[in-house]
């Protein structure tokens, strides 16, 4: 396990930092199960370890935040003042984005390393937090317009769009392709499945 240092608080230079968080996905990508270490992340990007340690408290750390970062960038939170369009864009990028070749890889690794590094856990934790925070907004959005009935209970439809995506994608007996991510968009608003009265 990683050493955890205390961040220092000094200013990142972002064309490093952006370095430093790309290394570390290149890294992940091609590991093929073998751990990633600071120093690998360090050298790969052209910078010392000390710098990473500055600013960041972990090589867990280091990797959430590129994750997070490139999670952000392929599955932002729509608002287009319709569930049913803000739930399939968000569905359909998080299915995107996670076959992305760069980010595929590095996010089965990652999840491999959490398996046996209980701080990586909970920094995975916290990152599949953050996307499912950005779909329960999507939801919440939608109910308080009157889309969903307001009984819907938004956690469990959450993890029906996620539960779809871990077991497809770390399983990979299925694929997670824009014509599964229309059908669970319909799937999750369509009235028998709210609680709402099917049409006559």
């Amino acid at each position: 396990m990683d050493n955890h240092r205390p961040h220092t608080g000094r200013r990142r230079n972002e064309h490093v930092r952006q370095a430093i968080l790309d290394g570390a996905l290149r890294l992940l990508a091609s590991a093929q199960g073998s751990p990633v270490t600071v120093e690998a992340i360090a050298r790969e990007a052209g910078v010392g370890k000390q710098t990473i340690y500055r600013w960041w408290p972990s090589k867990g750390a280091v990797l959430l935040e590129a994750l997070t970062d490139r999670a952000e960038e392929a599955a932002p939170s729509p608002d287009t003042g319709s569930l049913h369009s803000d739930l399939r864009a968000v569905i359909a990028a998080t299915f995107g984005g996670a076959q992305d070749p760069s980010t595929a890889p590095a996010l089965h690794t990652l999840v491999r390393e959490a398996a046996r590094d209980p701080h990586l856990a909970e920094l995975m934790q916290a990152f599949t937090g953050t996307r499912r925070a950005v779909l329960r907004e999507v939801l919440t959005r939608g109910r308080e317009r009157g889309e969903l009935p307001a009984g819907r209970d938004l956690d469990l439809m959450v993890d029906q769009v996620y539960g779809v995506f871990w077991y497809r994608f770390l399983l990979g007996h299925a694929p997670l392709t824009e014509e599964i991510a229309d059908l669970l968009t319909d799937s999750l608003i369509a009235p028998g499945c709210t609680g709402e009265p099917a049409p006559a």
